[in-house]
């Protein structure tokens, strides 16, 4: 146990976007007299974008120092005690302390708390097969995984390369490694890629990706890898195909970290996610507190928990948690579901609840898909845009907005986000004053053309 000191001691398990965020946030509000901070990281890196690992990985991010956003030795300056390489392996309550082990050496020990912040983060998911940990085969969370990935792209001699999964990682990851000049087979189990989009959205994303000389594979089902006499990655196998590899990149997704505080009681929600009210605290706990990829967020639009990884939610949930550690107050109210990506030039974005999301929860709906251009079509350059937007049965009320298109469309899901946490109709969308000018828009944006039609179904359903 550590010896006697004044004032509290807070303790933070995660040194990423939620877990610094907050410990920095504190340590504005309180100087080190009255709150010592102590923060375990079990990786060589904190306050880093996991979000540009695949830019890193692809070449476009040269350098990949400039992903992190604050130093070790940054964070020590200003008085927080960072303890990297070393991994929380129990949490007691009751003894109110954890329990640490440096990676390195082995050697344990047990902290004292007065406040505990939880921001262990997310885990990629390694499917149950033989093969799933040979070498070559690879989770891309942390800057340790993208270090790892780079070694292995740099020490392998072929250029075939298997994404397991099309999601957010499986789709940029893919664009990174054919920017490395590997052939890229994509196996996906979902109908198309980019599950977060209704399958006639993603089909478009399928076609772009088809487009860049990506094989996409998709109804497929992966079942083990191969390895060779080395030991490494040979070949990923479906129930009737067989794909040769030298590097596999595992993209299907992530689960939270809760290990630690399942074992400990504390509070999970149907995805495994901790449990928090709007102030970040875990629930039934006073003096603990969680954030980041290990939780599960409110979504505003369906009025459920939701597990969304995402650094923009991370960042502020640990605003949110150093200012009531630091004594204001603060809550984060939940999300709407927003995510922006690309592949090479298209982007795909999209907000509020998919066609199956809204069916779950039992909401009636209308559909609209609407094809328009970024810019004024007569201006140089337009590019082609397309977005479907949902509202809500005889109510109007938007449910979500997708759009897939080329330079400036992503952003455009900005409009419906906000629209979403306003909790605005589509009537209502189609007199927002949006900026307009030939080289921006056309007259009618393309999200307004969608909340037209959408309006106009809505009133004809009534």
């Amino acid at each position: 146990m550590n010896m006697s000191r004044a004032g509290e001691r807070l303790v933070v398990i995660g040194g990423d976007a939620a877990g610094m965020s907050a410990a920095s946030q504190a340590r504005r509000l309180k100087g080190p007299d009255e709150l010592e901070i102590v923060a375990f990281e079990r990786g060589h890196f904190t306050s880093y974008s996991a979000c540009g690992i695949p830019y890193w990985v692809g070449g476009d991010v040269t350098d990949r120092d400039r992903l992190i956003a604050r130093t070790p030795e940054e964070h020590r300056a200003r008085d927080i005690d960072l303890r990297l390489r070393t991994e929380v392996t129990e949490l007691d309550l009751d003894g109110r302390r954890v329990h640490a082990r440096d990676v390195d050496t082995g050697e344990e020990s047990w902290t004292s708390y007065d406040k505990l912040v939880i921001a262990t983060g997310a885990r990629p998911i390694r499917p149950d097969m033989p093969g799933a940990d040979a070498a070559g085969v690879h989770g891309v969370q942390t800057l340790d995984d993208g270090q790892a990935l780079l070694d292995t792209l740099e020490g392998t001699r072929g250029r075939r390369a298997v994404v397991v999964g099309a999601g957010y990682i499986g789709v940029e990851m893919a664009e990174a490694l054919i920017n490395r000049g590997y052939e890229v087979t994509v196996v996906n189990r979902g109908s198309e890629p980019m599950s977060t989009l209704d399958p006639d959205m993603g089909r478009l994303v399928h076609e772009a990706m088809e487009g860049l000389g990506i094989t996409m594979v998709n109804d497929a089902e992966v079942t083990k890898i191969l390895t060779g006499g080395d030991g490494r990655v040979r070949a990923v196998v479906t129930e009737d195909r067989e794909f040769p590899a030298d590097v596999v990149v595992l993209g299907i997704g992530v689960r939270p970290e809760t290990a630690l505080a399942k074992t400990a009681g504390l509070p999970l929600g149907p995805h495994g996610g901790l449990l928090t009210d709007r102030s970040m605290r875990v629930r039934g706990h006073e003096d603990i507190w969680a954030g980041g990829d290990c939780v599960e967020v409110l979504d505003l639009v369906s009025g459920q928990d939701r597990h969304i990884p995402l650094g923009t939610h991370a960042n502020k949930h640990g605003q949110v948690i150093g200012t009531n550690i630091g004594g204001g107050y603060a809550t984060f109210p939940g999300v709407v579901g927003t995510a922006v990506s690309k592949v090479c030039d298209l982007e795909i974005a999209r907000t509020g609840l998919r066609e199956k999301d809204a069916h779950r929860v039992g909401l009636r709906f209308e559909s609209v898909t609407i094809e328009s251009t970024s810019r004024a079509g007569y201006y140089p350059n337009a590019s082609p845009m397309t977005v479907k937007m949902l509202a809500e049965h005889r109510t109007g009320r938007l449910l979500g907005v997708q759009i897939v298109g080329r330079e400036g469309a992503g952003k455009r899901v900005d409009i419906a986000a906000v629209a979403l946490t306003a909790g605005m109709t589509a009537e209502q969308m189609t007199t927002l004053d949006l900026g307009y000018a030939p080289p921006f828009s056309p007259v009618w944006d393309p999200v307004l053309v969608a909340a037209r039609k959408a309006a106009a179904k809505v009133r004809g359903s009534r």
